[in-house]
């Protein structure tokens, strides 16, 4: 395929890319029910591309007709204690801040439709929300307000669909026409001054600086920092009100209004990360091959010494550490998660079945990997509730 040769955010011709993966999985959520469906799994290449004019970082080699987004991609965290305390305190706070009550809400890509069931809730609201992995199945009725579910992707003929406020949680990292997407919803909020516009996405700034190539995988053909972030909104016709970092910094979100044309006002002190994010994308690309190179010696060491090894995450960021590094059943025997769909699934690529808790007091491990160390604690307390003493080590 073509590497795209100009940034999708700004249209700049100055790129660099600075990160190559070939044949990664194209779907890291994804149900798969046999081990040969997921050792055959289809595969794709990154190439990130640095824009040294907006400092956008993309994949030039995205091809998006490979994904599948359906009732069988599952994201959710919404089965970790962790998660869920932070989700409903971000909702409570978004409720407080914008006075979000019996009002109009829309939420492109609504996943499995929790976020926008709490927004509902909390503020007797009336929702709509986007996503064609939304499962009828699981989707919950709100006890107060109105959720309705649409399973599609949001586009520009559901422009009619107004709100009071409009999210999109983790979303616009998996979307190719970056600009173009942020401009259709810039037509369909319209002008009002009170409209509010909220996004999420992850923070490259920390996946440069922690060399975390976990966090590096196919559906996320975009990545965004404080800066890069702001200056896409900016240039598609809003008013940056607010960004900033949160969930131990790994998520950035930002705040916007409509401005009645392209806004010049000044940016806000997060927004000027243009010197770090050049001298972290020059160091990812030579610290990189150590940071793999660290962990397959682990890994060879503990296979050595004859324990057994799990990881513990079986989302995105675990099919990302197993297939960057190579491993297979031999090496990683189980994944772990705690999510009841994904069990007796498989891991794309590589192949290892996907386990619940419970299963590791049969398959009593020695090493347990957690893929994101903020669900460590929580982690650490199941596998005393379980009676198991394995050492436990994180991304």
């Amino acid at each position: 395929m073509n590497e795209k040769s100009t940034c999708t955010s700004c249209g700049s011709a100055d790129l660099r890319v600075f990160h190559r993966a070939e044949g990664v999985p194209v779907n890291s959520c994804l149900s798969l029910e046999t081990r040969e469906e997921a050792l055959g799994f289809p595969r794709g290449d990154i190439a990130l591309a640095f824009c040294r004019d907006c400092g956008f970082i993309f994949n030039a080699a995205f091809d998006e007709s490979l994904l599948e987004y359906s009732e069988r991609y599952d994201p959710t965290q919404a089965f970790s204690g962790t998660f869920n305390r932070w989700h409903l305190k971000l909702a409570e706070t978004l409720v407080e801040r914008y006075g979000l009550r019996g009002k109009r809400i829309v939420e492109i890509g609504c996943g499995k439709g929790e976020f926008l069931t709490m927004l509902c809730e909390l503020g007797a609201n009336s929702g709509i929300g986007f996503d064609p992995a939304v499962d009828p199945e699981r989707t919950r009725v709100p006890e107060q307000g109105e959720a309705v579910f649409v399973q599609d992707f949001y586009s520009e003929k559901y422009a009619d669909r107004k709100g009071d406020f409009v999210c999109c949680k983790m979303t616009l990292e998996h979307i190719a026409p970056t600009a173009d997407f942020v401009a259709t919803v810039r037509r369909a909020v319209g002008d009002d001054p009170n409209t509010v516009v909220f996004f999420q996405v992850p923070d490259v700034l920390r996946i440069l600086e922690e060399r975390a190539f976990w966090d590096i995988y196919y559906e996320h053909c975009n990545y965004f920092s404080a800066g890069s972030l702001a200056r896409l909104f900016r240039q598609s016709g809003f008013s940056v009100q607010a960004v900033g970092r949160d969930y131990d910094d790994q998520y950035l979100m930002i705040d916007c209004r409509p401005a009645e044309a392209a806004a010049t006002t000044d940016a806000l002190a997060e927004e000027k990360d243009m010197p770090e994010l050049r001298r972290l994308v020059e160091e990812f690309s030579s610290l990189l091959p150590r940071a793999l190179e660290d962990w397959r010696s682990k890994i060879r060491d503990f296979r050595s010494a004859g324990k057994r090894v799990v990881i513990w995450g079986a989302g995105s960021k675990g099919v990302s550490f197993l297939t960057t590094l190579g491993l297979g059943e031999n090496e990683v025997e189980f994944a772990v998660d705690i999510n009841p769909h994904r069990h007796g699934q498989f891991m794309a690529t590589t192949g290892q079945e996907i386990i619940g808790p419970d299963r590791l007091t049969r398959d009593n491990p020695d090493v347990v990997i957690i893929m994101n160390p903020i669900y460590k604690q929580e982690i650490q307390a199941d596998l005393r509730k379980l009676g198991l003493e394995a050492e436990v080590l994180t991304t």
